[in-house]
């Protein structure tokens, strides 16, 4: 679907920012247990980004959550074109996938698994928690669209690669391995099977800014791929509420800009880069989302610096669908799931209060059922690539967690520069692994729902629609 002509005329701008954070109780999502939250390191938003050309409308809605499940998308995108005036697809809606945060919606296990009474927490989400995520959403859509006003945007790039770090570690026999922070804890030496990491990082930090007349800077894009999983890593089966570094990244900013500045974080293709520092011990680092915030800051405002602003650009957008097949388990592993599952229908519990469960029970049988079971009632997966145009920057919206490479190639090949990847965007589905993966195995290709094809047909598809905006 395409937009309307493209024109160049003024730009406006609007920002805002609305408090999220969870009640106590909720589930917290991104590990495996009953995590309700207790205690509020520090503050969720949703923020939204409304930018208006000539009537063409765009808006980025970046969420301080886990990930979003495509019928809330729905709403909030209905909800946009029907009292502000947006097409659907010209409205983003990413979540940022931080581990210390609730979900909106389910997303460990689809609703074709059954799941015990009480125990509605092993799907990964909180209906309690749903509704009133999706409203503040809304209204944060709506204070931005409400104060929109004259700006002028600027586009760059800096590099910070010592933050982020390929986590599919190749061991000595071959396997792969994720090298856990507390790896180091068991280990004095650390996890000395490793040989080498799998695969690159984007070290790329992608910052646009946008900039009134007084030279205040109201909102900004920022764009760096990392998990999030700073404070998770710390205590993966804790209670803490918390932004993790992109939230310590937009407080830094707020500082360096003003209160009144919205900077909103836009995660990249990060289903297999982590803070984690494979090598170091202890992963001090990796683990203190405040220096991670900091870094990251101070590399942005260099950027600002160096930046040229315009007041004119290109407001444009594309989404296509494509139908990309879910992955059909071995037999010997749907056999095995099955003979399981005939014997624990329930969780494994691991402790008398059954907020933990064995994680064997879910990877080894409740997973792969459960793939089974979605393949069985839709064996393919509607997967909707969104592209946003500004001026000369393109922002490539993938749902799931695609694997660093997919995004490096889609920047590679791209006909523009920047070129900026944003994943978690619209609907969820797992990882999305390259083939190469899918070979050796490990936590994420446990983890993904699709064909090993799917990163290659995503990456093709993204760089067709990328030739047909820019290259009009």
């Amino acid at each position: 679907m395409t937009s309307t002509k493209e024109k160049f005329s003024f730009l406006q701008a609007g920002a805002s920012q609305v408090d999220i954070t969870p009640k106590a109780g909720i589930q917290l999502s991104g590990g495996v247990g009953r995590r309700p939250a207790k205690i509020v390191k520090d503050p969720l938003y949703a923020k939204a980004l409304v930018l208006e050309c000539n009537g063409q409308k765009l808006c980025f809605v970046a969420l301080d959550i886990t990930i979003i499940a495509r019928e809330h998308t729905s709403a909030i995108r209905q909800a946009a074109a029907e009292k502000f005036g947006f097409k659907e697809d010209a409205v983003m809606v990413h979540a940022l996938q931080i581990h210390s945060a609730p979900s909106i919606g389910h997303f460990m296990l689809s609703e074709y698994f059954d799941i015990p009474e009480g125990f509605d927490w092993l799907r990964g989400g909180d209906k309690r928690y749903d509704s009133f995520a999706v409203e503040r959403t809304i209204e944060a859509i709506k204070l931005a669209n409400d104060s929109l006003q004259p700006v002028q945007v600027g586009v760059a790039s800096g590099i910070e690669g010592r933050l982020a770090f390929n986590r599919r570690a190749i061991m000595r026999n071959g396997s792969v391995g994720m090298p856990w922070p507390w790896d180091f804890r068991s280990k004095p030496l650390g996890p000395t099977g490793i040989r080498y990491m799998e695969g690159p990082i984007d070290p790329e930090l992608g910052v646009m800014s946008f900039q009134t007349d007084s030279l205040s800077i109201p909102a900004m894009l920022v764009n760096y791929t990392c998990h999030p999983v700073a404070v998770f890593g710390k205590d993966p089966f804790g209670h803490i509420v918390s932004a993790d570094w992109p939230g310590a990244l937009a407080n830094q900013l707020k500082k360096a800009y003003g209160k009144e500045s919205v900077p909103l974080i836009l995660n990249g293709a990060c289903g297999n880069i982590n803070p984690w520092n494979p090598f170091e011990p202890g992963n001090q680092n990796g683990m203190d989302h405040e220096y991670m915030g900091q870094v990251l800051a101070e590399m942005t405002e260099r950027v600002v610096e160096k930046m040229t602003f315009s007041n004119k650009a290109v407001l444009d957008y594309k989404v296509r669908h494509i139908k990309i097949p879910l992955r059909e388990m071995p037999v010997e592993e749907l056999e095995n799931a099955q003979k399981v599952l005939e014997k624990n229908p329930e969780p494994i519990w691991t402790d008398d209060k059954k907020t933990r469960f064995d994680v064997t029970w879910f990877r080894k049988a409740a997973r792969i059922w459960d793939i089974h079971l979605m393949r069985q009632r839709q064996p393919e997966f509607d997967y909707e690539i969104q592209v946003f145009r500004i001026g000369d920057t393109a922002f490539i919206g993938l749902p799931g967690e695609p694997f660093v490479e997919g995004g490096l190639r889609i920047k590679m090949s791209s006909p523009t520069y920047p070129t900026y990847i944003v994943h978690c965007v619209n609907h969820y589905l797992g990882y999305v692994p390259t083939r190469e993966a899918f070979e050796r195995g490990g936590h994420e290709v446990l983890f993904s729902k699709l064909v090993p094809e799917a990163l290659d047909m995503i990456v093709d598809t993204t760089g067709n629609l990328l030739k047909e905006i820019f290259e009009k």
